[in-house]
């Protein structure tokens, strides 16, 4: 193989157009490895791991943009990166639009007094800097950028508060707001439900479930992980639901989070009282009574949240199919001794902290790098043991890599081991669509899934897949669903009959 490096000095771009280009970089005929990124000292420590950091990559600046290549013998090098720098290029504009660069956010708020949102996509190392700038410019801001030290979000959420503003983040990856998807986000219908979320997959799977059930969405107002712990006190969520509280388009709310701080949750749910309209909350691993106790709609899952907000305000009628039991016996029938076991490989954390809580709400064990449970808790380099979920998305996936959304590679190769296993009955994935998202995320892991089974020495292996999306969407989610179908795959109709489905093969009890 050849490693070429180039350095291009004084260059920015910002992450989530680096994770775009990286990944395909990475599609480009004989490249075995591509790395394009910012030369921060995490990225540069990436590249340590992975043995490719030289003294001359090891000495570019932080502003000075890194291209490595790891090219196939016999290939020319020089060619690849005209490529990969190809990619680097903006495109032309289209219908006669023009595009216009501005090296600064003060020059592009004198440029134009009319923008009122900044979404901030830089190294965490600067991100709260920026953001700050566009808060004292009267700019509501969505912070995509993670690394963020939480004093710092603090500060920021206590400013946007003090002006009336909306702070979404940092680490917050979806918005809609006044249709208009940010970062990771769903084409949705429009419609009166809003949605205040601490999640990013767990608020795109709320959405496109409403879009099912013939809903639609007024505003989707992202958080940030972290609002509902203990430390940063739920302020966006809080302030985020006032907003719609105040909006006239919107009929109803809906919360998502997993289990916040207790004490957060408390005031959360005391906003309830006088928000003047219905609310669902979905915290995962919630209490009825305490939602129940404040006047709210105690959701049990995703797609409950979707149906109890459509059922209010757009269908009374409104309805879910029930859980196939034919396809769960049949796919059981085909089981040998032993193969119990369920490997959950995911994009999406709620989506993976769902279907997680399906097994361990009847008892079963189950080892994730997002477990609360630290005697269950599993790192990145760790081998799976018995059930194990892991969701990819999370920090030590991520860092310094493109989000799986985006760059699946790290799944595939992860499908291909766990296939190995003769324990393992069940193969659990998403597919997430939508806007920013890889422009055909089953297509790129069949090849992958086909693989997978010829390892498995005759034994049966259950696949099973959810596509996150709609007909909206490019690629559509019936196109998604009809692929896997095609190359035999399971496929569910929600994040919650995911979990439902999974729980009910692997249950000792025979299916009725």
């Amino acid at each position: 193989m050849t490693v070429t490096t180039v350095i291009k000095k004084n260059t920015y771009f910002d992450s989530v157009s680096l994770m775009s280009i990286s990944t395909k970089a990475n599609g480009i005929e004989g490249v075995e490895q591509a790395f394009v990124a910012m030369a921060t000292e995490m990225n540069k420590a990436v590249l340590a791991d992975l043995d490719l950091l030289s003294p001359t990559l090891s000495s570019a600046a932080t502003g000075d943009l890194m291209i490595v290549a790891v090219t196939a013998d016999g290939l020319d090098a020089d060619e690849t990166l005209a490529q990969i720098e190809e990619l680097l290029v903006r495109k032309a504009p289209v219908d006669g639009e023009t595009t216009v660069t501005y090296r600064t956010l003060g020059a592009a708020v004198e440029a134009d007094a009319d923008a009122n949102l900044a979404v901030i996509a830089v190294n965490g190392a600067y991100a709260a800097r920026e953001a700050r700038k566009a808060l004292e410019n009267d700019l509501h801001v969505l912070l995509f950028s993670d690394n963020v030290a939480v004093e710092d979000e603090i500060a920021l959420k206590t400013l946007a508060h003090e002006k009336g503003l909306l702070m979404m983040g940092p680490d917050c990856g979806t918005a809609i707001i006044n249709g208009t998807g940010l970062c990771f986000a769903n084409a949705v219908r429009r419609g009166s439900i809003g949605i205040v979320a601490a999640s990013g997959t767990g608020s795109q799977e709320v959405s496109v479930r409403i879009h099912a059930l013939g809903g639609g969405v007024s505003q989707l107002i992202g958080t940030g992980g972290r609002d509902l712990s203990a430390e940063v006190g739920g302020v966006m969520m809080i302030d985020g639901l006032r907003a719609l509280a105040a909006d006239d388009d919107t009929k109803a709310i809906v919360l998502v989070s997993k289990p916040p701080a207790p004490e957060v949750e408390e005031r959360v749910l005391a906003e309830i009282a006088v928000a003047g309209k219905p609310v669902v909350v979905y915290f995962i691993g919630g209490s009825v009574q305490a939602v129940s106790a404040a006047g709210g709609h105690f959701a049990a899952s995703s797609q409950d949240a979707a149906l109890q907000a459509v059922r209010l305000v757009v269908d009374a009628d409104a309805s879910v199919p029930a859980l196939d039991n034919t396809a769960v016996a049949s796919a059981r029938t085909q089981l040998q001794p032993g193969q119990r076991n369920v490997r959950g490989l995911f994009c999406g954390g709620t989506l993976c902290d769902e279907s997680m809580y399906a097994l361990l709400s009847t008892g079963e064990e189950v080892y994730s790098n997002i477990q609360k449970n630290p005697a269950f808790v599993l790192r990145a380099a760790d081998e799976s043991r018995g059930h194990t979920f892991i969701d990819f998305g999370d920090d030590e996936f991520t860092n310094g890599r493109p989000h799986p959304m985006i760059d699946p590679s790290l799944r595939l190769e992860r499908l291909l081991q766990e296939a190995a296993d003769p324990s393992v009955a069940v193969i659990v994935m998403d597919f997430v669509l939508g806007f920013g998202a890889h422009e055909d995320p089953v297509g790129v892991t069949l090849p992958a899934i086909a693989e997978a089974r010829e390892r498995t020495a005759g034994r049966h292996l259950e696949v099973v897949g959810y596509v996150l999306g709609t007909d909206l969407d490019t690629p559509t989610l019936t196109a998604q669903v009809a692929a896997l179908e095609a190359a035999g795959v399971t496929v569910t109709r929600s994040s919650t009959e995911t979990g439902e489905y999974v729980r009910a093969i692997i249950r000792k009890e025979a299916t009725a």
